[in-house]
């Protein structure tokens, strides 16, 4: 049976609406989140926290359940690690809140600020609605006061619980909770030692901490802080559940790399705090190239915002929404393949094809279908021209080479698509290729044609050339023509093959073929 639009979104939302009823919760408002950490680059893991859960927003309320996104970002966190690239005076940082450390670019109140900014523009230009919290205001507000009570409350409980579970002894000797010490100004220097019910307050030592195999001494300030003024913070083994609690989160997404905190944060939410946790959903990480976790301390970002430099809002919703499941080795050379991708699902739901792949459409274009397709080019074509064209009319050189392929019509989308792909090739990044799998007879067909343009240059030869050889393995022409998109441009059609060719020289696509073939 088909759920909502026949995505893994739809089956999620079932999910939670499912499990709602049956603990007895109302849904006449189903809160989602996504936790945020403010302490490096946002890329694209982090964007994709919330992009998947606005997914799961909008598939609520195609179910009729209305849905709110809180999007929350740790800046009580402590600085564990300079970023790559990021100034060498932040060592001398390392543990103070991201909120409380000085901009290093110099244009926001802080660290975490700053991190944070960045975030919220790519999710702006996304155009994903959502609520901003940052931790640094929810602890002055008091937002988590009460679960904090609770928490401390029942530290004891909590610490053993932990030591049986994840075999971690930490918290049996002190409180999960970080207070800011006030005379060096780190947070994960501190111990918690005890908490004052009467007083509200936590007495602490700032005793010193080991941050990724680095000694951080602590000043060996000692005194207490009332858990009012916010000038301390849940442990992350408890802070999501607290978070949740407060906050009447019902789903929150997670990596594999903290499934054992999330496990954890669940018992915590429904034993102490008693409330039942939110439904979850698993997923994998993003890589890079070299099958690295995508990681602001690697220095291997890809952000949000150079995605959307050479490709568009949809060609990036597509990379969130395609699947959750599976880890996904991701680069800027991959936009042209997502680019294209949204064409051919674009094409599905104007002309009637795959229910998930409709369904997807709908959801990459955030519910706010066009009332019809725009005009598809391959964009991997359009990069291949720019990368000729000349910089003080580039655009009217493109689109002259595009009338000349046959593509006689420009909408806001194809304009738009020339701009982006104007980038690409501006800044020199190479898109990536697919390799192509062919059969024998495609194999030597393909031969052929590569032998065949070591002499023949004009269009009409090329052309020409490209119909026989496919007669001549049996192979139908417009079969082979497809093959051949397939292995140039990375699409399934495009241009008048002969003209394209001979105008990006039969050289330079003879190498294209050999790479293909192997030959390379």
């Amino acid at each position: 049976m088909i759920i909502g639009r026949g995505t893994w979104l739809d089956k999620v939302a079932s999910h939670i609406i499912s499990r709602e009823k049956s603990i007895g919760r109302k849904t006449d408002l189903v809160r989602v989140e996504s936790g945020l950490g403010a302490s490096g680059i946002p890329h694209l893991g982090s964007f994709s926290d919330v992009a998947r859960a606005y997914g799961i927003k909008m598939a609520l309320e195609s179910q009729g359940v209305k849905s709110q996104l809180i999007a929350f970002a740790d800046d009580m966190d402590g600085l564990r690690k300079v970023p790559t690239g990021f100034p060498a005076w932040l060592e001398d940082h390392l543990a103070e809140p991201v909120s409380r450390i000085r901009d290093p670019f110099g244009c926001h109140g802080s660290y975490g600020e700053h991190m944070g900014a960045l975030l919220v523009d790519s999710i702006e230009k996304a155009g994903l609605e959502h609520t901003y919290m940052r931790g640094s205001i929810a602890y002055k507000e008091g937002v988590l006061l009460e679960q904090e009570r609770t928490v401390l409350a029942q530290s004891s409980k909590i610490g053993e619980k932990l030591k049986e579970s994840l075999g971690q002894e930490k918290f049996t000797k002190t409180l999960p909770f970080f207070a800011i010490c006030p005379r060096c100004g780190r947070i994960y220097t501190t111990e918690a030692l005890s908490y004052d019910p009467g007083t509200d307050s936590v007495h602490f030592k700032c005793s010193g901490t080991t941050i990724r195999g680095k000694r951080i001494e602590g000043c060996g300030y000692e005194g207490d802080v009332k858990l009012k003024d916010g000038e301390g913070k849940l442990s992350w083994k408890v802070e999501l559940a607290s978070r949740w609690t407060a906050l009447g989160i019902r789903f929150e997404a997670y990596g594999k790399d903290i499934a054992d905190s999330v496990k954890f944060n669940d018992w915590v939410s429904d034993t102490i705090l008693g409330y039942a946790h939110p439904y979850h959903v698993k997923y994998e990480m993003f890589l890079d190239r070299g099958g690295k976790k995508l990681s602001k301390s690697y220095g291997n970002v890809v952000t949000p915002q150079l995605w959307l430099r050479y490709g568009s809002r949809q060609s990036l919703m597509l990379l969130m929404y395609k699947r959750i499941k599976g880890a996904r080795e991701v680069s800027i050379d991959d936009v042209p393949k997502y680019m294209d991708e949204y064409d051919r699902i674009e094409d599905a739901f104007f002309k009637g094809g795959e229910q998930k792949l409709r369904g997807l459409y709908e959801y990459v274009n955030l519910l706010k279908t066009p009332a019809r397709p725009s005009l598809h080019v391959p964009y991997r074509l359009i990069v291949e021209i720019a990368s000729i064209s000349p910089q003080d009319n580039y655009r009217e050189f493109i689109k002259k080479r595009l009338i000349a392929y046959g593509y006689s019509e420009f909408d806001e989308y194809l304009e738009n698509k020339i701009e982006l792909a104007h980038n690409m090739a501006v800044d020199n990044i190479t898109p990536s290729r697919s390799r192509v799998e062919f059969t024998d007879v495609e194999r030597k067909a393909v031969m052929e044609l590569v032998q065949q343009l070591e002499t023949k240059n004009s269009a009409e030869e090329i052309q020409g050339a490209i119909y026989q050889i496919a007669r001549g393995n049996g192979i139908k022409p417009p079969e082979f023509f497809r093959l051949l998109y397939r292995a140039i441009l990375g699409t399934d059609k495009g241009p008048r093959l002969g003209g394209y060719i001979a105008d990006a020289g039969p050289r330079k696509i003879i190498e294209e073929l050999k790479e293909q073939l192997g030959q390379g």
